[in-house]
């Protein structure tokens, strides 16, 4: 439980004090270890289900009547969404572990030998909000990397947060590797997080994971160095030469299989050449289940769209809405997408090679796709196992940050004796 009678200083720093010296032991680690650590922990969180679904319904209660359902739906745990996270476990267990990878070996006409080798970051600070199943994916991503972690979870899943913590510590003690390797902030004091974006001493690296506000709260005032997950603004642009009914059922899938997802498309964008086939059809396939806001052109066309304000073209939804726009071409398409999208995920349907070539290319996002739903845009889909974060900067690591993204390097130089002239 967290107790609000802590001093968030000397809490961090006991934590960061912990989580440095587990950090030492875990860079040491065998693979062997580390796979079972995370096996051991699969079992725990599936032992501990009745726990863990108790604990995150007190969780969901603080909240229901105070958060829109989107908020709630990404709170809320399932037998089904517990056993996931167990599964991503244990898939995280299976993939090659990244630490001591040579990334690239040369020799110089001294003789000496160099190796490049892949070695964890060290510690990381997790900070998310309201997802309690990122609190194991990092978890689990930052062991088998070999990363001691500190999460700060958002105070609404605090009850879910401690009892996936406890079931990744047993894991690691199963292991024989040390528990505070896995460890949380044990106050929801704000103070706390503040302390974290300074723990220089301690912490290597920090990741937000939630909406804007909480990413520049980060941005603004950490001085531990951060890897930005922004909001997902994420666009489906229907070219002329789409095939219109995969491109219909792919915007669906895109928008609505699950609304509050930083990978859910938020905006469709259509050529005008076919708006009058896509935009009826897309009226018949969402109007339903999705409030659709279009610009004068695409409300011209089918009244069941409202007028989108200007303010929707940059809008992150999570929640069953989405703004669609009518431009005059393939550039028009690429600049609208440039000029609004937040440079998560981006998608083009089309069935004219050239045209998806040119997009892909001139969309600077972190992930562009061709006729593919944007929920793809997620660590497992792409086969990492999981991710602690998409990111859409363009230093170090972009996109679903993995297991190789949370390591870094170092030269390893091997000699026989020689000097330097």
């Amino acid at each position: 439980m967290t107790d609000q009678t802590l001093d968030p200083q000397i809490h961090i720093h006991d934590l960061g004090q912990r989580a440095r010296k587990a950090a030492r032991g875990l860079v040491t680690a065998s693979t062997e270890a580390k796979n079972t650590a995370l096996r051991e922990a699969a079992q725990a969180l599936r032992d501990a289900t009745p726990d863990l679904l108790d604990a995150n319904g007190k969780d969901v209660a603080s909240v229901e009547g105070k958060k829109p359902e989107s908020f709630i739906d990404r709170l809320r745990l399932t037998e089904d969404r517990i056993e996931g996270m167990a599964k991503a476990l244990e898939e995280i267990a299976e993939l090659p572990d990244p630490v001591g990878r040579k990334l690239a070996t040369f020799e110089r006409p001294n003789g000496l030998s160099i190796e490049r080798v892949a070695v964890p970051i060290g510690v990381i600070g997790m900070i998310y909000e309201s997802r309690p199943n990122v609190g194991a994916d990092a978890s689990a991503l930052c062991l088998k990397s070999g990363n001691a972690i500190i999460l700060r979870g958002g105070s609404e899943s605090r009850h879910s947060t401690r009892v996936i913590v406890e079931a990744m510590q047993k894991g690691l003690e199963a292991a024989g590797l040390p528990k505070d390797a896995v460890q949380t902030v044990q106050t929801t004091d704000r103070a706390a997080v503040a302390a974290l974006l300074k723990a220089d001493e301690f912490v290597d690296l920090v990741i937000p994971r939630g909406g804007r506000g909480l990413v520049e709260l980060v941005r603004d005032q950490a001085s531990v160095p951060t890897l930005l997950h922004l909001d997902g603004n994420c666009h489906s642009y229907v070219h002329a030469a789409a095939d219109v009914d995969k491109a219909v059922k792919v915007i669906r899938n895109a928008k609505l299989r699950r609304t509050g997802i930083c990978g859910a498309t938020e905006s469709i964008v259509i050529d005008r050449a076919i708006a009058d086939q896509v935009v009826p059809k897309i009226a018949d396939a969402m109007a339903a289940d999705c409030e659709l806001r279009g610009d004068a052109e695409a409300v011209a066309i089918d009244d069941r769209l409202k007028p989108a304000s200007e303010e929707d073209w940059s809008t992150e939804y999570l929640d069953p809405i989405a703004s669609v726009k009518i431009v005059d071409g393939l550039e028009e398409g690429i600049a609208w997408v440039e000029d609004h999208s937040s440079h998560h995920t981006d998608a083009i349907l089309t069935e004219d090679v050239d045209a998806a070539r040119q997009f892909l290319t001139s969309v600077d996002s972190a992930v562009v796709m061709h006729n593919a739903s944007t929920q793809f845009s997620d660590g497992g889909e792409f086969g990492m196992g999981a991710e602690i974060g998409i990111a859409t900067g363009k230093m170090h690591a972009r996109g679903p940050v993995g297991l190789e993204q949370l390591c870094s390097f170092k030269y390893l130089v091997h000699g026989d004796g020689q000097t330097r002239p």
